[in-house]
């Protein structure tokens, strides 16, 4: 739960989104945190059955850095571009929620990379206890996230009637800045990491 909580608790891209969704919905940060759930714990299963038996190549890492690094790059771009844009619907407002916490999750390289290394020794050890200390593990895991961003995006919203237009941009410009931060970090360490590989 510790380790899962100083992951959760770091500034990210998925915490940036969840400022920027909450800003219109208060269930934003629960529905971001269930799509974070549909990524993440396919991955964790797939880790538990066949990638924790096994060494992850450099390579794979690299790919992860640099495809993920640019999708990042690209979603700070568009978020940049629908700056002014407005959601119509509590309906649309569900579902891009949802959607946002798919594809942020997805095209995170820290997310991937952090559960293919860190992510792997923490369920090798969880498998000491079998599927049930596994299944104990991933449900511990998820629920911090699921708790910090419910909480987050609660506090986002309620506080709503002491922001104006330009506090909301400059939430705007931050999750901008740190998609593409993010994005460019993860991108340039692949890149240095497989320049080294070659040297």
């Amino acid at each position: 739960m510790l380790i899962s909580l100083s992951g959760v608790l770091m500034p990210g891209p998925l915490f940036a989104v969840t400022l920027k969704k909450a800003a219109k919905s208060k269930a934003a940060g629960a529905l971001i945190a269930l799509g974070h759930g549909v990524v993440e714990f396919p991955l964790m299963i797939l880790i538990f059955f066949l990638l924790s038996q096994f060494h992850i190549p450099n390579f794979v890492q690299v790919a992860v850095g640099l495809v993920g690094g640019f999708l990042m790059v690209l979603m700070g771009i568009q978020t940049f571009r629908n700056r002014h844009k407005t959601e119509e619907t509590k309906v649309s407002l569900k579902r891009d929620s949802l959607v946002a916490g798919i594809y942020t999750t997805a095209a995170n390289a820290g997310f991937i990379l952090w559960w293919l290394t860190i992510g792997t020794t923490l369920i090798l050890n969880a498998q000491l206890f079998g599927l049930v200390g596994f299944s104990m593990f991933a449900g511990v895991h998820w629920l911090c996230d699921f708790t910090w961003y419910t909480v987050a995006a609660l506090v986002i919203f309620k506080s709503q009637r002491f922001m104006n237009e330009r506090t909301k941009m400059g939430i705007t410009l931050f999750c901008v800045a740190v998609f593409i931060g993010f994005g460019a970090y993860f991108a340039i360490s692949a890149s240095w990491s497989l320049i080294t590989t070659v040297i």
